[in-house]
């Protein structure tokens, strides 16, 4: 398991169960998760989810695709305590989505 903090210095876990359910469901982030807790603990910007999610997005001009933005999906459950959901690359960011933060 490893452990990141938050732009709100909640501790985040990305848990094993976790890493595994991401790279079978997204392939091609199988050598991504050092970028993962990077985009979580130094995001370009914050989007809300749904269902109280937050995605960390960061831009990469080098991806195992091409440039992306990396958007990791993860729930602050305590003010000490959360955990990642998913992660993925995108091309392009929504703008359907709020955002919280923007560095």
């Amino acid at each position: 398991m490893k452990i990141v903090r938050s732009h709100n210095r909640v501790s985040i876990r990305l848990t094993e169960e976790r890493w595994q359910h991401i790279v079978r469901r997204h392939p091609e982030m199988a050598t991504s998760q050092e970028s993962i807790l990077e985009t979580i603990s130094q995001p370009a910007q914050i989007q809300e989810g749904d269902y109280g999610t937050l995605m960390a997005i960061r831009f990469y001009a080098k991806t195992p695709l091409t440039s992306k933005y990396l958007i990791a999906v993860y729930r602050e459950v305590q003010p000490d305590d959360g955990f990642v959901l998913t992660a993925y690359w995108a091309s392009r960011l929504s703008n359907r989505r709020n955002v919280l933060w923007k560095s």
